[in-house]
This record gives C-alpha cells, structure tokens and sequence, in this order.
C-alpha cells in the first residue's frame, strides 16, 4: 500500500463535504457608536501645534469650548441647534 498519497473519502457524505470550499467569515456588521445623552461631548486625544494651542488657551478657562466652537465653525455646524448637555434641567420640562 503506498502511504504517500492522502486517503480517499469512503462515505458518501464524506465525498460531498471534500467539495465545498469553506465559507468565508462574515464581517461584523459596523454598529454606530453614538452618545448616551444628546449633545453630550466625547473625550478624544487631538494632536495640534503648539502655538494653536497657547492661542486657545491665551483666553483662560474654557479653552477646549473655544477651540471646539471654532472646529464646529470651520466645518460648516455654527447653525446648529442640538441641544447641550448643560442646557438640561428641569426647567426645560413643558
């Protein structure tokens, strides 16, 4: 018996599965990661020059909201009118 050739399938069923390729993996499907509460900020790391950020913070407290009130600018969002975190409280109940 020669011992270098692999071994045949002997069932039936064994010869069917040897004919299916295996199915690819499936990706994941990509889910939306979005706040909890509406408006609410998001903590991010954000790589800027230097002297960008000594400008922003040249203006003392509240520098970040200054620096995101000039992204929302020059990406177009100024109009906006999400509702802020700090803008919820009881009064706003109807």
């Amino acid at each position: 018996m020669n011992h270098d050739r692999p071994r045949r399938p002997t069932s039936a069923r064994d010869q069917a599965e040897a004919l299916f390729k295996p199915a690819a993996p499936k990706a994941p499907p990509v889910i939306e990661k979005r706040p909890a509460l509406p408006g609410a900020k998001e903590m991010v790391t954000l790589r800027i020059d230097r002297d960008v950020l000594d400008h922003f913070q040249s203006g003392g407290p509240g520098w970040q909201d200054r620096v995101n009130d000039a992204l929302r600018q020059a990406a177009g969002l100024v109009g906006d009118d999400t509702l802020k975190t700090e803008d919820l409280n009881s009064s706003n109940d109807g």
